[in-house]
């Protein structure tokens, strides 16, 4: 291992094509950084693919593509959003995750020593949650063809007996809650971008929420409809989508949903709506009033959701819309983002 990383000399060194053509060049840099990183069982027998026990039960999979600019903020790089991303797809059916899968697709020029640390961030984000990453691939293009880096992935799961949290669940009377603040995502990320970059505290939220899912579950999963991650739209974009699938209407109040002052801030300066700003460490969840309280509970009980608030509920409304008290007393409609509000941020 210490031969490859002499060979390849990380600290100087940048990726070139012969990196991606299936040769020795392309060992050496799986095996300094990518094995190295992600260390495993499955990784050191060298297959094209990994054979894994299949648990009884449900299955459930996943599958994402990272694109995020600049691949480094505060909080967090590609590598960590990547990890964890995948594994709240997953857990957000309420299942275990156990197994992911990253592929590469590296830009001709791309420094190796920023390579290695997306790669020791995604190793040590996998092995903190307890999902290893046991395949994945590797390929370079030509410079001015990636941006860096682009990371695709991929998840499986397996979902508790008796567990069925589906889009299409939310009754009218259902409480909505939320796990904490909003906005921290897209706030960091747009804080480090050239054309608009500017000061602040705030880090992203990225964190992989399925041990706050399992701690929900147990508490009240009978009384759960669905859960969702509110990335790309914000929770505006979530709620909006859960009603439509659900054929109900939300009313919320904007009181009663978490926002730092410095993210309220942020997106004040910069004319952006916060319902609308990505989260990558948060997550909605629609529970029937029966288990409302003892959901609300057990997720202030886990610290990924010592924030957690009720903010709103279900209504019957057959134009499906999501409805808002203001923090003025009036009401407004929250509606589907029009267009891209902020590109490249997952």
């Amino acid at each position: 291992m210490n031969d490859y990383k002499r060979k390849l000399d990380i600290a100087n060194g940048r990726v070139d094509l012969s990196h991606g053509a299936g040769g020795r060049a392309m060992g050496h840099l799986i095996e300094a950084i990518f094995h190295r990183a992600f260390d495993n069982d499955w990784l050191r027998a060298g297959n094209d693919q990994s054979a894994f026990p299949a648990p009884a039960g449900r299955m459930v999979m996943t599958t994402d593509g990272y694109v995020v600019s600049p691949l480094f903020f505060p909080g967090g790089n590609i590598g960590t959003l990547a990890v964890n991303g995948t594994i709240n797809d997953i857990a957000m059916a309420g299942a275990v995750p156990l197994y992911l899968s990253a592929s590469f697709i590296i830009e001709e020029g791309f420094p190796l020593a920023d390579l290695e640390r997306i790669a020791d961030s995604m190793g040590a984000a996998s092995r903190e949650a307890g999902v290893p990453i046991i395949t994945g691939d590797t390929k370079v293009v030509e410079r001015g063809k990636a941006d860096g880096v682009f990371i695709s992935t991929a998840g499986v799961g397996r979902v508790p007996i008796g567990l069925d949290l589906r889009a299409d669940a939310a009754r009218p009377g259902d409480a909505v809650i939320i796990s904490g603040s909003i906005g921290d995502h897209g706030v960091a990320v747009m804080s480090k971008r050239g054309n608009l970059e500017f000061d602040t505290a705030i880090a992203s939220d990225s964190a992989a929420l399925h041990g706050l899912v399992a701690a929900m579950v147990e508490a009240g999963g009978k009384h759960i409809r669905l859960m969702r991650d509110p990335t790309r739209g914000g929770i505006a974009a979530t709620l909006n989508e859960i009603a439509s699938q659900s054929t109900v209407g939300f009313h919320i109040d904007e009181e009663a949903i978490p926002l730092k002052p410095e993210v309220a801030a942020a997106c004040e300066f910069l004319g952006l709506e916060p319902l609308n700003v990505a989260n990558e460490g948060k997550l909605i969840t629609v529970v029937a009033p029966a288990g409302a309280d003892a959901v609300l509970a057990a997720m202030r009980a886990h610290p990924l959701g010592v924030e957690a608030m009720l903010i709103g509920h279900a209504v019957a409304d057959e134009n499906c819309f999501v409805q808002m008290t203001t923090s003025f007393g009036g009401g407004r409609i929250v509606d589907w983002l029009s267009g891209e509000q902020l590109p490249r941020i997952c």
